[in-house]
């Protein structure tokens, strides 16, 4: 009887020896999809996906307004858009007004005509600030006063890092979650050992 309670012993120590790297990859595995799901969703920022004017569009005169339409809605704190003429003055009058997926910018009437350099920086809905930059052309000028010196920079307007900076962009539980795995493998792995030792022993 201890003859066969031995051999038995042996064979199920042998089993779990055998299902535990099984175990532990297949384990392994749903973490790792699980941190490429995460990978994906992190960059999945928000994008400028239309503008009005659109880029490289000609337009008989300034617009009241030029819009911006994101693929999802923006936060609208620290929002900013720049309308530069050809000698850096910046036409936008006021704050940006954020209505579902679209900023706006409103502009000063009697722009020159020229081409037009829009600079805009919002802060996406995952807390991410991001910017851009597009061009078009008024073939005609207004009729109102040119605006006061309000001159902008030529280029894509400054980010300060320091500002919206991700804080949950590497996946920590995730490196928890694989620690515990690989953990409790060697639990089993050690455990199962000492079966089978003792199998052997008796």
């Amino acid at each position: 009887m201890s003859s066969t309670n031995s051999r038995s012993a042996r064979a199920a120590a042998s089993n779990v020896l055998v299902r535990v790297p099984a175990l532990l990859a297949a384990m392994l595995l749903v973490v790792l999809m699980t941190a490429l799901g995460s990978a994906s969703t992190a960059n999945a920022h928000d994008e400028l996906v239309g503008s009005n004017p659109e880029d490289g569009a000609s337009v008989e005169q300034l617009p009241e307004a030029i819009e911006l339409t994101f693929s999802n809605v923006p936060s609208g704190i620290g929002s900013e858009v720049e309308v530069l003429d050809q000698t850096g003055g910046n036409w936008a009058d006021g704050d940006v007004a954020i209505v579902d997926r679209v900023a706006s910018q409103p502009l000063r009437t009697g722009a020159p005509a020229g081409e037009y350099t829009v600079n805009w920086r919002v802060v996406s809905s995952d807390s991410h600030p991001i910017e851009g930059t597009f061009t078009f052309t008024a073939t005609a000028a207004g009729t109102a006063q040119s605006p006061s010196a309000a001159v902008g920079t030529q280029g894509p307007i400054e980010i300060e890092e320091a500002e919206q900076t991700a804080q949950g962009d590497f996946p920590w539980s995730i490196v928890v979650m694989v620690v515990v795995l690989i953990g409790l493998a060697v639990f089993l792995a050690v455990s199962a050992r000492k079966r089978l030792r003792q199998g052997s022993d008796s």
